[in-house]
């Protein structure tokens, strides 16, 4: 699922091609009416965590979520589309330019009223791409949001408290405070669990302006610290990356045994 950062990425590339021009071109194929109108513009174009959101000055807005299997791609007029037009959700096409979203799970059009109604995007905790994410709020969250057995691992994906956290970011910072995502949050103080987003926050926002993630600068470009690593050895001390699954959506984690000391929980699952 793409993370924060290339949503954020993807919404500055719609923004540059698409904003404060006239739509010649609008396709919404299997999204019920009402549509943008054509002749009507790009006011503005935002991602909030992992959504992103067209506004048209008709006062639509086109809502989608990508999820595992969508993308956003970026022609020219008359340019060979390198997807099959029918995996198409999305066409919106200006004089230069003409976006389309292939095979987003999740593509709604919004009035004014549904978007600020919302529940998915009324219930985001702050954007942690964005440089003046209320970190305090998104502590807060932290704690009110989380039951006892929740893992730090499986909050950090909640969406609801921070958004734009993925796999990559919260594999990456776990592993730089040396903790075990099966640690309760419960079990974490207050300062750690500020510093837990605080990082996540900085290594999402050093990605902003790259295609190349990177968290582990050190060791090159795309360099990661333990996300996607199995096997390998750690880049602090050498023990062998585990992959393990965690919580009710089974995703893997990645982990240095030495780096971040086993916290047992019954969440989990160790990858043979």
């Amino acid at each position: 699922m793409p993370e924060g950062d290339t949503i954020h990425r993807v919404a500055a590339s719609l923004r540059a091609a698409l904003m404060d021009h006239q739509l010649t071109r609008v396709e919404l194929p299997r999204t019920p009416r009402p549509h943008p109108a054509v002749g009507a513009s790009v006011s503005r174009v935002e991602a909030r965590g992992k959504h992103l959101l067209v506004h048209v000055d008709d006062g639509l807005t086109v809502h989608t979520h990508l999820r595992m299997t969508g993308a956003w791609h970026l022609y020219r007029p008359g340019q060979r589309w390198r997807k099959p037009a029918r995996a198409a959700r999305v066409v919106l096409g200006v004089e230069s330019a003409v976006a389309v979203c292939f095979a987003a799970p999740i593509v709604e059009v919004l009035d004014a009223r549904a978007l600020q109604r919302h529940p998915s995007l009324r219930g985001l905790g702050p954007d942690l791409c964005d440089p003046s994410a209320d970190l305090d709020d998104a502590l807060r969250r932290l704690r009110r949001l989380c039951g006892p057995d929740t893992t730090i691992g499986e909050a950090l994906l909640d969406q609801r408290i921070a958004c734009g956290v993925g796999n990559v970011y919260r594999c990456d910072v776990l592993f730089l405070h040396g903790i075990d995502p099966a640690t309760p949050v419960h079990h974490l103080d207050a300062g750690t669990g500020r510093a837990l987003l605080a990082d996540a926050s900085a290594l999402l926002r050093a990605n902003l302006h790259t295609t190349t993630r990177t968290t582990a600068p050190q060791a090159g470009d795309g360099a990661t610290w333990v996300h996607g690593r199995g096997g390998a050895p750690c880049r602090r001390c050498g023990t062998p990356i585990e992959v393990a699954r965690l919580g009710e959506q089974a995703r893997y984690v990645y982990r240095c045994p030495r780096c971040q000391p086993h916290h047992r929980h019954d969440s989990t699952h160790m990858v043979e």
